[in-house]
């Protein structure tokens, strides 16, 4: 069996990605305002700020920064994911064990340039997939909050030939 390793970092910043177990569902986009109110549910309970964030069909990428002395990012997306799945229309209902996969993709942010690495991979994904041709077409991301904070200009990532980025899970 694999032995996973975590690196837990009180108060440190976090890049994710978790899947849904039926990769060919549009489960997360279809009830995005169950999946909103799920996080603002574990947000109350056990505070993290979300610096950047990608919602797509079937998974989702995030950066998470945790309060000082704080690194339980497990305990978050546990109740994340099963707040989502219990939110589900009944026509819907899945359990939280079979909506999600079990494990998600974790990498501590280092520095201010992995950090812009990450958020960069995070806001083209959907480009990426071919959901949209142009980053700011994606409603299911922070890009538009980023771009009105002046951290992006509107047209960021118009080219698709020339982007190379080269981060997120492997």
């Amino acid at each position: 069996m694999t032995s996973y390793r975590r690196n837990f970092v009180p108060g440190g910043t976090f890049f994710f990605t978790v899947n849904l177990n039926d990769r060919r569902s549009a489960l997360l986009i279809d009830h995005i305002a169950e999946l909103r109110a799920a996080c603002r549910y574990v947000r109350r309970r056990h505070p993290f700020e979300i610096d950047a964030i990608v919602v797509l069909p079937d998974h989702l990428h995030a950066i998470w920064t945790l309060p000082q002395g704080d690194a339980d990012y497990s305990t978050r997306w546990r109740l994340l994911k099963s707040a989502f799945s219990r939110r589900l229309p009944s026509i819907e209902t899945i359990s939280s064990s079979r909506a999600w996969q079990r494990r998600f993709w974790e990498h501590t942010l280092r520095d201010e340039r992995d950090f812009a690495a990450h958020a960069d991979y995070i806001h083209f994904n959907p480009v990426k997939h071919g959901y949209v041709s142009r980053v700011i077409d994606w409603p299911y991301s922070s890009f538009r909050a980023m771009v009105r904070s002046g951290v992006y200009p509107r047209d960021w990532g118009g080219d698709v030939r020339e982007m190379q980025i080269d981060c997120g899970e492997r």
